[in-house]
């Protein structure tokens, strides 16, 4: 009997497919962009069909943390820059911060403005999150209407004047409209009166600056944010917890019924104290990096399912503002441009720990699709869409910072030697070229039109266009 002609698409053949039930060998079937099966390894035929071999076969990573700075902040990142290196390091998805661009997005404007500058220019799919800052409480229905995925603020300074930070009737307030919204509000957490008090030294030892930042500003923070979820009946979620101490917070608030997670960092968890040199301004970021003891506390909670991702928290500057001849941690900027290496990173430590890439792909796929709610990101599965990574973990490499696809390759992983490799990265099915035209999209929380470049979002009672 003759076999049947090849389905019309695209098969992606993997002896190592990471799948929502775990890693096998698999044919994924790609047909207009989309997953359209997932079965077992050599058994379906297509118009084409991609052999990946021993390479590992990953969903697209999703990273929910991610400051692009564009417009009015370009030279630090822009949507082409920093798109490239999402590709680059197996990200497909981003959702950018409201800070660091002029203007923020803290009003359906902002949002158009950030919209206008990305349009046509992102290789990956890039979604917007919101800021809520002194003052915009009305603001939060129109930008939540119009598509972003939630609420961005900060307890303590931003470190720039257009994105203040949230006394506690601002927070108040914020949650309060967050909660009628049934909007995520995701937060910065570290105490403003608890960071007053501590010591600040300028200079180059790594220590000082340790100590300008202690995790009892984080715990303090939490304690505060919990207590007015907790009030309002909120969704909130912690950002980039360095602090192990704030773990049992968390713990007992979700025990009472409090809707909060949190997230940590690929620097908190592979990095330590001990290895920032003095002067090594590269490394600074806010929270810090805190010692060993803290970061083996950060990899027990991730491996119990206590944190809901792990995400880049990519903050990348021009290498002056980071004062790397000077190294003084004290007037350097803080934040660490890390989204090409996050996925090397993280998986260099979890197969030293014992992890698998399941486990990778949950923390850094799923997890953060999950908590910006994208259900059609993070998992090989049908009707998902086909973005995919084919990931060879066993090859080693240095980093080499002019290789990265950062505006500014300036990073604390420079000469590092990191354990996997992505060779190549699929949105919707077809490859992501950096010579080629971009074709990424833009996205808006699941339910909301989004307006097209150059359109205000639209105001309570108006239609989404």
């Amino acid at each position: 009997m003759p076999s049947p002609p090849p389905a019309p698409g695209s098969v992606f053949r993997s002896r190592r497919a990471v799948l929502p039930e775990g890693e096998r060998p698999a044919d994924v079937l790609v047909r207009g962009g989309r997953i359209e099966a997932v079965a077992p390894h050599g058994s379906l035929d297509a118009d084409t069909v991609t052999d990946l071999g021993a390479l590992a076969l990953l969903p697209g990573l999703v990273d929910s943390h991610v400051h692009v700075n564009e417009p009015g902040r370009t030279e630090w990142e822009g949507f082409d820059s920093a798109t490239r290196a999402a590709a680059a390091g197996g990200v497909t998805t981003v959702v950018d911060m409201p800070l660091n661009s002029v203007p923020p997005t803290t009003t359906p404007e902002g949002l158009t403005a950030k919209r206008r500058a990305a349009d046509g220019r992102v290789r990956v799919d890039v979604g917007f999150w919101g800021g809520a800052v002194p003052g915009n409480t009305a603001e939060l229905e129109p930008l939540h209407r119009a598509g972003v995925f939630g609420f961005k603020g900060f307890l303590s300074p931003s470190g720039v004047e257009e994105f203040p930070q949230l006394e506690p009737a601002d927070l108040e307030r914020a949650l309060a409209e967050a909660a009628r919204l049934d909007a995520l509000v995701i937060v910065h957490a570290e105490d403003p009166a608890v960071l007053e008090l501590a010591p600040r030294r300028p200079g180059r030892r790594y220590q000082d600056f340790l100590d300008s930042r202690p995790g009892g500003a984080e715990t303090a923070a939490v304690t505060r944010l919990l207590e007015a979820a907790r009030r309002t009946g909120a969704r909130v979620h912690v950002l980039h917890v360095s602090s192990a101490a704030v773990l049992p917070l968390l713990a007992r608030a979700r025990a009472d019924g409090v809707r909060v997670t949190a997230e940590t960092c690929p620097h908190y968890l592979c990095l330590t104290a001990a290895e920032v040199p003095d002067g090594g301004t590269a490394f600074k970021c806010c929270p810090p990096i805190r010692d060993d003891a803290n970061r083996e506390r950060l990899w027990e909670a991730l491996a119990a399912g206590e944190f809901a991702a792990v995400v880049s928290d990519h903050s990348p500057c021009t290498a002056d503002l980071k004062l790397l001849e000077r190294g003084d941690f004290a007037a350097a900027w803080g934040g660490i441009a890390s989204l090409q290496l996050g996925l090397a990173a993280v998986w260099t430590e979890a197969r030293r720990r014992g992890h698998g890439l399941t486990d990778v792909v949950r923390w850094m796929s799923a997890g953060p699709a999950t908590l910006a709610g994208l259900p059609a990101k993070g998992a090989i599965a049908p009707g998902r869409d086909a973005d995919l990574v084919a990931f060879d973990p066993d090859a080693a490499f240095r980093v080499d910072p002019a290789a990265l696809h950062h505006r500014n390759p300036v990073t604390p992983y420079a000469g590092r030697t990191l354990t996997g490799a992505v060779r190549t990265t699929w949105l919707r099915g077809r490859v992501v070229d950096p010579a080629a035209a971009p074709f990424g999209r833009l996205l808006s929380r699941p339910g909301e039109a989004a307006p097209r470049p150059g359109e205000a979002a639209p105001r309570p009672g108006e239609a989404a266009s």
